[in-house]
């Protein structure tokens, strides 16, 4: 089948390329010249694992192209539509990125083609932008919204093997084509879920901000542990075998950032508004979330009694999570402003992200350091901050560790150390929710932590 993707982001180039993948023919179209100019010489703009190894293979044998002009969409059988939609100063996703694609894609189209959003959305757009079309075109059409459920760090092996696919319609026949789309990606049975348009645009931001909320959910179960006396990772296991519950996004840390969950939750907490209500519990996880980039920072703050002027700290990792390069709103950029703000000094090691950290942290006026070591990032330290869980962060030399520290402190807001080895090696060990023998102390007189920021 003859495919366009409009917008060539995580969404629209990994759908694009894994669409190639399985047998249609396939165009990506971008207004960016310097990103096409870059996908035709066979380099993925992003990093995603596996994605740039299948773009070269795909385009090598002419499945997968690349444009920036709308010539392809003449010809195509089914358009997707996956260009950003950010959201705006009130936390509203920002359509207008869509609505300009869906008119040059309206100038384009043919009889009967399927037009596909796969952008999130919110709810009740598939109806506007359905309008919108058919106010440049006379050409019979079908609007479908198919959300996307792709994790970065696994997108490819998360769009071949798909836990379902959800496609909104108001037609029969579109449906269909639609699973003839998918259909070598179910043959192990994973179902195709037909819903409306509307459902199909709740369905994805329901699904986002309900695993948004496990993670403050679990977060906040962190920060009680840290009061009482009790171990979250204990507690955490003690939760997950519960099938009711399951283990996943149940891991505390340093809280959630990224492309998707901080921009739907914000999205759905409007939508909500809009219709006079106030969605308690999804406010909450935003609320909390908020809270949680800054609590290894109020840890580091009170071990030190405030003063951080002129100490050094190193962040190994600064991606909002492993396998990305994306930091945006990443943990990292929260904790990094706090301390330079008091005065300290950020070096820091990520395998990828590190150019797209400098450039996010000099909207700050912050320019840190970075290295190409893990290790030389910790020379003359005031303490090591675990901030992304790379794997090659998870069994370190922990006696070169204490040889580059100039003090012998490690803040893992990501858990990722055994708490009796870290001990052993005779490091001030401060970590998310974990009962910690050298911080024991008279938990009733306890009061949590200093407030240096309000």
């Amino acid at each position: 089948m003859k495919i366009s993707i409009i917008g060539t982001g995580y969404v629209g180039l990994v759908s694009g390329t894994c669409l190639a993948e399985i047998g249609h023919q396939v165009t990506c179209i971008d207004v960016i010249k310097e990103k096409i100019e870059l996908l035709k010489s066979g380099v993925s703009p992003i990093y995603e694992p596996g994605l740039e190894e299948l773009i070269k293979r795909n385009a090598k044998s002419d499945s997968l192209l690349f444009s920036t002009d709308y010539e392809s969409v003449k010809d195509s059988d089914a358009i997707f539509l996956a260009v950003g939609t950010p959201s705006n100063d009130l936390g509203e996703a920002n359509l207008e990125y869509l609505k300009n694609a869906a008119i040059s894609v309206a100038e384009n189209l043919k009889k009967n083609a399927l037009v596909i959003i796969k952008s999130t959305v919110p709810v009740g757009t598939a109806k506007e932008i359905k309008h919108l079309i058919k106010s440049y075109t006379d050409k019979k059409f079908h609007l479908i919204s198919n959300p996307e459920f792709l994790k970065e760090g696994s997108a490819v092996e998360d769009f071949m093997r798909p836990d379902r696919v959800i496609i909104g319609h108001d037609n029969l026949n579109a449906a269909k084509v639609m699973e003839d789309i998918y259909s070598p990606l179910l043959r192990q049975g994973n179902p195709i879920i037909n819903m409306s348009n509307l459902s199909a645009e709740m369905s994805k931001y329901a699904a986002n901000c309900f695993l948004a909320t496990k993670i403050s959910f679990i977060n906040e179960v962190a920060r009680l542990c840290d009061l009482t006396g009790a171990d979250v990772e204990e507690v955490r296991r003690g939760m997950a075998s519960d099938k009711r519950i399951g283990g996943q996004f149940l891991y505390p840390g340093p809280g959630y950032g990224g492309s998707c969950f901080p921009k739907d939750v914000k999205a759905l907490i409007q939508t909500a508004k809009k219709h006079d209500m106030e969605f308690e519990i999804v406010q909450a996880s935003e609320s909390v979330n908020k809270k949680q980039k800054l609590r290894i920072f109020e840890k580091i703050y009170n071990h030190f009694k405030g003063d951080l002027k002129g100490k050094i700290f190193s962040f190994w990792g600064v991606a909002f999570k492993a396998n990305t390069d994306d930091v945006r709103e990443s943990p990292s950029l929260d904790l990094a402003d706090a301390l330079i703000k008091c005065g300290a000094e950020v070096h820091f090691y990520d395998p990828v992200a590190g150019d797209n950290f400098l450039q996010e942290m000099s909207q700050y006026g912050h320019k840190p350091k970075q290295f190409t070591s893990k290790y030389d990032c910790l020379n003359d330290s005031h303490g090591l901050i675990t901030v992304t869980e790379w794997r090659e962060f998870k069994i370190p030399d922990f006696g070169e560790i204490k040889k580059r520290l100039k003090y012998p402190a490690i803040f893992d807001a990501r858990n990722l150390f055994s708490t009796e080895k870290v001990l052993k090696e005779n490091f001030l060990y401060f970590a998310i929710g974990k009962k910690i023998p050298h911080q024991d102390i008279d938990l009733e007189n306890k009061k949590e932590y200093l407030n240096p920021i309000n």
